[in-house]
């Protein structure tokens, strides 16, 4: 594609008049300068304070922006290892003893950004450049569910080449592949911010979740880090969710990439996102939020040279920040962290992860986790039986669950759901039935052994006799070769 004719492409992309109606007075919802103010209103919270907080979190009430910035302030371990325990019980409490596990699938790493911690950049000449052929698409499928893969996030880079239309058609293949039991039930899109038109187009398909991380949400430094392409241009992302939302598309997930910024003013831009969503949607905000830590990328010498690193005591603690302050949302972990911190910082409340997972371009149906096809490089490469093993080794039970999107529990009514507590309700019977159908078709012997342990603890804690008789009747439905039971 010519320089001229990409250039046309980004000035066709945006819909300045789609981001100026969500703005007031001509300014966005990220007022840095209250930000700040309200963090160094905040620098010294008083104990009774930070504990009447933590109180109100696991009432399920969102927190207010002086609140979180009280808990981001803390620097008392003994409140900290309270917020441990509140992250866990209000995890536990809204979503139960289940971990929603995905893969990620990289369709493209064609992009015409610049973004200088990204191994995608466009100047970047170590890139192999690759996109999937619908046919090499499949391949890609198949090699996921003959892993045990439910549910995909497909990731493509800002390019012309993976307009709605391509992102359409990818769509299609994958709900179209089919490997003896196995399918994709659930595909969610992390892709360019779109026009609201383009997002309906997707939504007809049958688009999951939509996914747009704004990176960081410190104006200054977000343009310092996006100097060209289509994601130079602030406001146009950090309202695609509004436009995602405005497009009927149900279920939208927001994110800030840790180590780019100071990382409290970026969780107060999560949080100061999420209450602009909720003020313009009737209260539903982001179904889920993640919050990944910059990763070394192939030929990428900012990662490296970057003063806002973050430790791993660190983002322990900012995610029970982010769990804390949003009690009611999903919250990803994903496959950037290595396995030790993934065991440890699940423990503060997050709800999904990605296993066995392989971001290179065309790297499952290859076998090949080529760096060169990566935006950057991974620190958890177990495989996902290994991955649901060591879940199971610590109580979690591995949900593939779908029912709840082709049941119409979304938008608002997942929203209303969650905040009442009750997910967790809806959503075990269904994780016990998924995880029955992945240990007989996918587990190896020991995961087989410690998940039929796991099925029966939490098939005898389910709540009444009525559910426990019911998912028993379809276990027994499942054992003879049925699939995709849910109630």
């Amino acid at each position: 594609m010519q320089t001229t004719a990409v250039k046309e492409w980004m000035d066709s992309v945006v819909k300045p008049e789609q981001v100026q109606k969500y703005m007031k007075g001509g300014k966005d919802f990220i007022d840095e300068d209250y930000i700040e103010d309200t963090l160094l209103k905040k620098i010294r919270p008083e104990k009774q304070e930070i504990r009447e907080i933590i109180a109100k979190s696991l009432e399920l009430r969102r927190l207010e922006p002086e609140e979180t910035a009280a808990l981001l302030n803390c620097k008392d371990e003994d409140l900290w290892r309270e917020m441990y325990e509140a992250g866990l019980k209000i995890k536990q409490q809204v979503y139960g003893r289940r971990i929603v596990t995905f893969a990620p699938l990289y369709i493209s790493n064609l992009c015409v950004n610049s973004c200088v911690y990204c191994g995608f950049r466009k100047d970047n000449q170590e890139s192999v450049r690759k996109q999937l052929t619908m046919d090499e698409l499949r391949e890609e499928v198949k090699a996921l569910i003959q892993q045990g893969h439910k549910r995909l996030i497909m990731v493509y880079g800002e390019h012309p080449s993976s307009d709605a239309g391509y992102i359409a058609e990818t769509l299609k293949t994958v709900y179209d592949t089919k490997v003896g039991n196995g399918e994709i039930r659930r595909s969610n899109v992390n892709a360019a911010p779109m026009s609201i038109e383009d997002l309906r187009r997707l939504n007809e398909v049958g688009i999951g979740t939509f996914q747009v991380f704004q990176e960081t949400y410190h104006h200054q430094t977000y343009k310092r880090l996006h100097p060209k392409g289509i994601k130079a241009d602030y406001r146009w992302r950090l309202y695609a969710m509004h436009r995602a939302m405005e497009a009927e598309v149900d279920d939208v997930g927001i994110g800030a990439l840790f180590g780019l910024y100071d990382w409290k003013f970026d969780v107060m831009g999560l949080l100061m996102h999420t209450i602009d969503l909720e003020k313009h949607f009737g209260g539903v905000g982001p179904h889920t939020i993640s919050f990944p830590r910059m990763e070394p990328a192939v030929n990428t010498p900012y990662i490296e040279k970057n003063s806002y690193k973050i430790d791993d005591d660190t983002f322990k603690k900012l995610v029970t920040v982010i769990r804390l302050s949003v009690p009611y949302t999903g919250m990803i972990l994903t496959a950037r962290e290595n396995a030790a911190v993934r065991q440890e910082v699940i423990q503060v409340g997050c709800t999904q992860i990605d296993a066995g997972s392989n971001i290179a371009i065309g790297g499952y149906s290859e076998n090949n986790p080529d760096h060169h096809k990566q935006q950057f490089i991974l620190g958890d490469d177990r495989s996902l039986d290994e991955a649901i093993r060591d879940m199971a080794s610590l109580g979690y039970i591995t949900s593939f669950c779908t029912a709840g999107y082709r049941a119409g529990r979304t938008g608002h009514i997942f929203m209303d759901i969650a905040k009442q507590g009750k997910v967790n309700n809806l959503c075990m019977p269904n994780a016990i039935l998924t995880f029955k159908e992945y240990l007989l078709d996918y587990a190896s012997t020991e995961t087989r052994i410690v998940g039929e342990d796991l099925i029966g603890k939490e098939l005898q804690a389910l709540p009444s006799d009525k559910i426990r008789n019911k998912v028993s009747d379809m276990l027994e439905k499942i054992e003879a070769g049925e699939r995709d039971l849910y109630v």
